[in-house]
């Protein structure tokens, strides 16, 4: 029997496509997934690819499948599901081999196992894969930790099934144990909150400006052959031109307005508060899915107060000032999501690369869009930067912060919610405020706490006469 270049457990979506997607780039397969059957029906069904793929019954019939050294994916969901895999695995793995966590993982798991793995045993790396069913299966963005040896092993593969941004693989080694997990999940951050700007902007179109969903879709289209040029907007753009097939009525009117999510948002968030790395928009963005949630409580609370959302009165907003608005959020959003990577990678040591993670960006993950290349440029100039100042983004919000104001103010006034955007003005005028209000609050933790606080002139005296009275 040939043996395999490469193994994968798990053919649920993510990693069926994945599979068939290293058999397409020449690379043999041997796949194994718990359920047998799933296992060779994903086989019977590869077509021209099957030959590339060989199906195992057993994790033992897997390991023997593979070349030496041997390297298994898994594609297994987070948490406990890997640990179980790693722990079935290592008996029947040499020293040399190599597991690869390509799931979506806390990135915390991903240094845990990556030190139990420099114990002795199987080597073990973690990789972000970004960019869903259609990106796994054509060419997702890879984003790789663990190891600098052992990517440079899979370097091939990966380079070869990666998304391509004219003709560089959207793949990079980011650093070691969980960097390039951590990472991902900052992709997954920024994914939320420019989703739920999208949908701000729609909220205020849909209810505040009366428009039906033909007429957005028309107005995202549009916006999509501009700055704002990206796969979220392209397809909010497709789903609100949608009709549906039973009602004749738009489908995005008769989709139920509760949000699930997997967690990674909140593991970002989580993380930004311990690093002490101001993501505000990200937060937002976050807190609305969870809001989304309580749709039984929402009712309540419109049958008690009435419903917030107002209708504007003609020609308060315009459509190019939602756009320019969206344009200073994302610059925002993406500022904040940099500046937490840029705070990772000097409490673990990681030296992230800044302008290559926003290169991996610029295709095959959800956020891809044309930003990123001019985001990628920025951060190559300066990485210690905060983007928001870097003279190309600078100059885009000068030019744009107005109508994130007019926007916000607007919908405020109208009972219209957008929390994300709210959040990057709010950000946004702290970021450029010399003198803050700060100051009362140290002299608040001085009088109740004898916490002390700097002075302006430099004195020494670094409590006020409150504290002498307790």
């Amino acid at each position: 029997m040939t043996q395999s270049d490469i193994g994968l457990i798990g053919l649920g979506t993510m990693g069926a496509m994945l599979a068939l997607n290293i058999a397409e780039q020449g690379f043999a397969i041997a796949v194994w997934n718990r359920t047998t059957d799933v296992t060779h029906r994903f086989a019977k069904t590869a077509g021209d690819l099957a030959p590339r793929i060989t199906p195992t019954d057993s994790l033992k019939g897997l390991v023997a499948a593979l070349k030496t050294p041997r390297a298994i994916i898994l594609m297994v969901p987070a948490g406990q599901a890997v640990d179980d895999q790693i722990a079935a695995l290592t008996p029947l793995l040499d020293d040399g081999d190599l597991i690869i966590d390509a799931g979506n993982a806390n990135f915390r798991d991903t240094n845990r196992r990556s030190a139990a793995a420099a114990q002795g045993g199987p080597q073990f790396m973690g990789i972000g894969v970004s960019g869903g069913e259609q990106g796994a299966r054509h060419g997702p963005s890879i984003m790789g930790g663990g190891r600098a040896q052992d990517w440079a092993r899979l370097e091939p593969v990966l380079h070869a099934i990666a998304a391509k941004y004219q003709g560089t693989p959207c793949a990079t080694w980011m650093g070691e144990a969980g960097a390039g997990h951590f990472v991902k999940a900052v992709h997954n951050g920024i994914e939320y909150a420019d989703m739920q700007m999208i949908a701000e902007v729609y909220g205020v179109m849909r209810d505040g400006m009366a428009m039906p969903a033909p007429a957005i879709s028309a107005v995202l289209d549009g916006w999509n052959a501009g700055p704002l040029q990206s796969y979220l907007i392209e397809i909010s753009a497709a789903v609100t031109a949608v009709t549906d097939a039973k009602t004749n009525a738009p489908l995005i009117d008769i989709i139920l307005d509760r949000a699930g999510q997997k967690g990674t948002g909140r593991w970002t968030v989580i993380e930004a508060q311990h690093l002490s790395a101001p993501i505000p928009v990200i937060e937002a963005a976050v807190m609305a899915r969870n809001t989304s949630a309580r749709l039984d409580e929402r009712l309540r609370g419109q049958a008690a107060f009435g419903a917030a959302p107002q209708p504007l009165p003609p020609s308060t907003l315009e459509v190019a000032d939602l756009e320019a608005a969206m344009i200073a959020g994302k610059i925002l959003c993406y500022a904040q999501g940099f500046a937490l990577i840029t705070a990772a990678s000097t409490e673990f040591g990681w030296a992230l690369p800044l302008p290559d993670i926003a290169k991996v960006w610029r295709e095959g993950c959800i956020i891809r869009s044309s930003m990123l290349n001019d985001m990628a440029t920025a951060l190559a100039d300066d990485p210690a930067r905060n983007l928001m100042l870097a003279p190309f983004f600078a100059d885009h919000l000068k030019n744009t912060h107005h109508a994130l104001r007019k926007v916000v103010a607007t919908a405020a006034l109208h009972g219209l919610p957008v929390p994300a955007l709210a959040s990057g003005l709010a950000w946004f005028d702290m970021m450029r405020t010399g003198r803050s209000t700060a100051n009362m609050i140290q002299a608040q933790r001085d009088f109740f706490g004898a916490h002390g606080f700097e002075r302006l002139d430099g004195g020494a005296d670094h409590h006020g006469p409150w504290a002498m009275n307790g």
